[in-house]
């Protein structure tokens, strides 16, 4: 039997109302949201770890310029008032202080009573040791291990330690979690009828349906900070990429040389990853109040995903591993 158009129109028009009435009404019943359900479950199990760790981390490093500031060293300054040591006298001192290690380098500063760095060096075991210039007395390391510590940490969360091919890495991985964060908030939806009470965490319901209720709650009110944190992690990942296709959005020309609105607009993107410009909150004026409520607010909901990844592994145990072990 042969359809004429306008009668095809009106039946396909007849199934797309059913469908939208149904996700609108029953959304767990059709079958967009169990196919989405796969995809953000096995994505979200898949990358469980790396979204933990780089949620824990990035919202340690919101607090990167405290962490140097505490991290490194007050720089010391010799007061004694005796003529400033040779080269030889120096390394005299230093393999004194450390019997067995021979001096393998002298690192002078730019004003004479600044201490002296010296490298020292047994059997393939080096020691980086300050020094007083005037009196040869060891007063420090040269490099402080909390400072190694800080720099270590913004170099695992960026690249994990291996360089360009862990940012690649990084990338790609933060453009997963973007397919997982969309992915949930489309399963996030529970109905017209029900979906305010998935904006909060009910009191009297068992462990489960409050594990479940809380996942739901953080995925929907960190929904915006998530899609920034990774949006802009894939920008920092691969600036190459979004500076290219700006180039053929809003080719430069004498006229809009420095002022293009693509420009400025992966500039806010780079700076918004880290909720400050130099220590100071996105819309504030200096370091205060704003700038701290700021940090806070990125800090808190940078580990949004790490809670996230917790509350979807306790259900993920729960569903189907227990059910696997029985």
């Amino acid at each position: 039997m042969k359809v004429d158009a306008q009668t095809f129109s009106l039946i396909m028009s007849d199934k797309q109302t059913t469908l939208w009435q149904r996700w609108w009404n029953y959304p767990q019943r059709t079958l967009l949201r169990r196919t989405l359900f796969q995809i953000h479950l096995w994505c979200g199990i898949g990358l469980g770890l790396y979204i933990f760790f780089i949620s824990v981390t990035g919202s340690v490093l919101v607090y990167r310029n405290e962490l140097l500031e505490w991290a490194v060293p007050q720089p010391y300054i010799s007061e004694a008032e005796t003529p400033l040591l040779s080269d030889v006298s120096l390394v005299e001192s230093a393999e004194l202080a450390h019997p067995g290690f021979s001096v393998t380098r002298i690192n002078r500063q730019d004003s004479p009573n600044s201490a002296i760095g010296v490298w020292l060096e047994k059997e393939g075991r080096i020691l980086r040791r300050c020094f007083d210039p005037r009196t040869g007395e060891e007063v420090g390391r040269f490099s402080a291990i909390s400072t190694s510590a800080v720099f270590t940490l913004m170099a695992a969360h960026d690249n994990f330690l291996v360089g360009a091919k862990g940012r690649v890495v990084n990338g790609v991985a933060t453009i997963f979690v973007l397919l997982i964060a969309m992915t949930g908030l489309v399963m996030w939806w529970p109905g017209v009828k029900r979906w305010h009470r998935s904006l909060i965490v009910h009191r009297g319901v068992g462990w489960k349906r409050f594990n479940w209720e809380l996942h739901s709650m953080i995925g929907f009110w960190s929904f915006t900070f998530i899609v920034i944190f990774a949006l802009s992690g894939v920008y920092l990942c691969f600036p190459e990429f979004f500076h290219n296709w700006a180039d053929r959005v809003s080719p430069i020309t004498s006229e809009n040389n420095g002022e293009r609105l693509v420009d400025k607009a992966l500039h806010w993107l780079a700076f918004s990853h880290f909720g400050r410009i130099n220590g100071i909150g996105l819309p504030c004026d200096g370091p205060g109040l704003c700038d701290q409520s700021i940090k806070a607010i990125w800090a808190l909901f940078g580990l949004a995903p790490a809670a996230m990844f917790v509350t979807g592994f306790i259900m993920w145990w729960n569903r189907v591993v227990r059910r696997w072990l029985r």
